[in-house]
């Protein structure tokens, strides 16, 4: 089974890999032993400042040493023989194709993969799939054993996270669709009432409440927007603009009604035993 890099270098360069059987050292032997005089000849006591220092020795070597040499099995100079196979070789593509690096990892349960610290989607169908991810300088594609499914902009940071919502399962692209604009601006059109309801939910500096908000305006369906707008109004003459007053006053019906006087709270009152400051506080009176 071929490697998938080496598989894309294969296609991206033109040529053929012919892979050696399997258990049989015998048919190895001569191609690794170019290795070994590689190794034994060139490399010892040699350093390189960099990249292009190592390519400028290594040309320098194969030109006036390796090159011309009499090769052990063919009997020949190995840059001879190469005058032989250059016509027949296919020259180099104009741009190097991007072979990249392949992994595999699972997509979680959020619809997203992990790969060196950053988190990519992939549809939620495959979610628990063992996914492969290739991944080069600027790109991250996501693939279902050979079918591509998503492909994504190279994460700048740890952390990060890149989503493409159709991902995602159709309850989720529901919720994020539902932002709190959207909320706004569908409670505006039910009515005033629910405006201010909703508009009091999304105000909360301590709770989120946009499930709350999204909540009350689906209930709209089953019960008509001119109701809910009618309990919304209920809710907030009671002082309790919430979702869950709001959806028992209709499934009891109370938005059906007719309007109720609310009346205010009662003034707190002196106690029959309440005592100010100071006279709770005064010195005792002496006792004769």
């Amino acid at each position: 089974q071929v490697q998938r890099s080496y598989a894309d270098a294969a296609c991206g360069y033109g040529f053929r890999i012919d892979a050696c059987p399997p258990h049989d050292p015998q048919k190895k032997g001569i191609v690794e032993s170019g290795v070994k005089y590689l190794k034994g000849n060139f490399l010892p006591l040699k350093t390189f400042r960099d990249l292009t220092d190592l390519n400028a020795q290594a040309k320098r070597w194969v030109v006036e040493e390796a090159g011309v040499r009499r090769h052990g099995t063919t009997g020949e100079a190995p840059l001879v023989r190469f005058e032989l196979e250059r016509a027949l070789l296919l020259p180099l593509p104009a741009v190097a194709p991007d072979l990249g690096v392949w992994s595999q990892a699972t997509l979680h349960r959020d619809c997203h993969i992990q790969f060196d610290r950053a988190f990519y989607s992939a549809p939620w169908s495959l979610i628990g799939k063992r996914l492969w991810l290739k991944s080069s300088d600027g790109m991250v594609s996501i693939y279902d054993e050979h079918r591509a499914v998503a492909a994504h902009g190279r994460a700048s940071r740890p952390g990060e996270r890149r989503t493409v919502r159709d991902h995602l399962p159709p309850e989720a692209q529901t919720f994020f669709a539902h932002d709190r604009a959207w909320c706004i601006e569908q409670a505006a059109r039910v009515g005033p009432a629910c405006a201010e309801l909703v508009e009091h939910l999304l105000s909360d500096r301590i709770a989120e409440r946009l499930r709350a908000a999204q909540g009350v305006l689906r209930l709209a369906k089953p019960y008509t927007a001119a109701r809910l707008e009618a309990a919304c109004a209920r809710a907030l003459a009671h002082g309790s603009p919430f979702y869950r007053t709001v959806k028992t006053i209709l499934v009891g019906g109370h938005d059906l009604r007719a309007a109720e006087t609310i009346a205010p709270l009662p003034a707190p009152h002196s106690g029959r035993f309440a005592r100010d400051a100071a006279s709770l506080f005064a010195a005792p009176e002496s006792v004769h």
